[in-house]
């Protein structure tokens, strides 16, 4: 990550460990190609019907090609096909460089909540 974007996502070896602890969690790398430029993780429960964007990061050196636009598709694909669901949610930290805007230009909307200090926001498919 850009050294301004560390205060908005964990580091993905936070990611993993946290993902290796939980029985939600789904992550995946993202690669172009050969060459990994990114993580996802989700948090899945279908048993509740909740499906969220825990964590997107592309490598610094990465961003700008459309990695996550691309990567954001698919996992939405995933998340409907798979589990049948009708929404994504996510939070994130607000301030000045946040991914909020590219997260409306994908069609996410605030959902006027907050959870601790991150703000919600969800896309309703």
């Amino acid at each position: 990550m850009a050294e301004g974007q560390r205060k908005f996502v964990a580091a993905n070896a936070v990611s993993i460990a946290e993902a290796h602890f939980s029985e939600h969690a789904w992550f995946r790398a993202i690669y172009a190609g050969e060459t990994p430029v990114g993580f996802v993780m989700l948090a899945l429960e279908p048993e509740y019907a909740t499906y969220t964007l825990w964590r997107l990061m592309i490598d610094r050196n990465h961003q700008g090609k459309g990695y996550a636009r691309r990567a954001m598709g698919l996992v939405i694909e995933h998340v409907k096909r798979q589990y049948c669901a009708s929404e994504l949610t996510l939070s994130y930290v607000p301030g000045e460089g946040d991914p909020s805007a590219f997260y409306r230009k994908l069609g996410f909307v605030e959902t006027g909540e907050w959870d601790d200090d991150e703000r919600v926001m969800k896309l309703v498919f």
